[in-house]
């Protein structure tokens, strides 16, 4: 068989997206692209699987499709702590994502949020961004950090460069790199090329992502797979969840 990529990081109507699982599945495939599925797993994001109960039905439904099945979980959130060694062993990869921060006086920044508390600079948001990241990457048992560059919304608009210093990627690579964590590409919240390079060249896979909610968006990981190649990425440094789909 050719090779195709996989969408590791789509959202079906389990969470928060807009397609059910035959139409997202017929929607990536459509698109010379692997499916996958993977909601939201927390009690910190709206209408996402919020329970150890609701967690066993949502694997059970992803059982009746041949795709692989995924799971996206917050960082600062408890639930992925909870999880049972039977229910954590049938997924076939699991993203983490900082979708909040803890500031050195375990105040939570959220990256959705407009609230950036006046005291706090940019550089230090940035610095406890990658103390998180390492701390993710050595305590949260998962496959993939997802959208990796994404920040607080009040500094969206900064470019990469500027926040992004080379220790500051170096830290966030080798924190990837030790705990043999992928490093997502994702077609949302776009990765500097430098850093995506610095990943690759490290050793650290990569994972393409949609972080598609809606038709238009899952399956779309022309971006990602562009850049992945651009920076040198040969098909098996690329993450594959069907190697573990059983």
């Amino acid at each position: 068989m050719a090779w195709k990529p996989v969408d590791c990081h789509a959202h079906s109507t389990m969470s928060d997206g807009a397609l059910d699982v035959p139409q997202l599945i017929e929607r990536v495939t459509g698109r010379g692209v692997r499916p996958s599925v993977s909601d939201h797993i927390s009690r910190d994001v709206t209408g996402a699987v919020d329970s150890i109960d609701a967690v066993r039905a949502y694997l059970d439904e992803l059982d009746r499709y041949p795709i692989a099945r995924g799971g996206e979980f917050c960082w600062h959130d408890a639930l992925w702590r909870e999880l049972p060694d039977d229910l954590a062993g049938r997924f076939t990869h699991r993203l983490g994502s900082l979708h909040a921060i803890y500031l050195d006086d375990r105040a939570v920044v959220h990256a959705f949020s407009r609230r950036f508390p006046p005291s706090l600079t940019r550089d230090m948001y940035m610095d406890s961004l990658v103390a998180n990241a390492e701390q993710l990457a050595a305590t949260m048992p998962v496959d993939i950090l997802a959208h990796p560059t994404l920040v607080n919304l009040a500094l969206r608009d900064v470019p990469a460069e500027e926040l992004w210093s080379e220790e500051r990627e170096e830290r966030l690579v080798t924190a990837l790199f030790d705990a043999g964590i992928a490093f997502e590409i994702s077609a949302r919240y776009k990765a500097h090329e430098r850093i995506v390079r610095r990943a690759i060249d490290r050793g650290v896979r990569v994972s393409l992502g949609s972080d598609g909610h809606s038709a238009d968006q899952v399956g779309d990981v022309t971006f990602p797979l562009a850049l992945a190649r651009h920076c040198g990425a040969r098909d098996e440094d690329l993450f594959d969840p069907y190697t573990r789909l059983a």
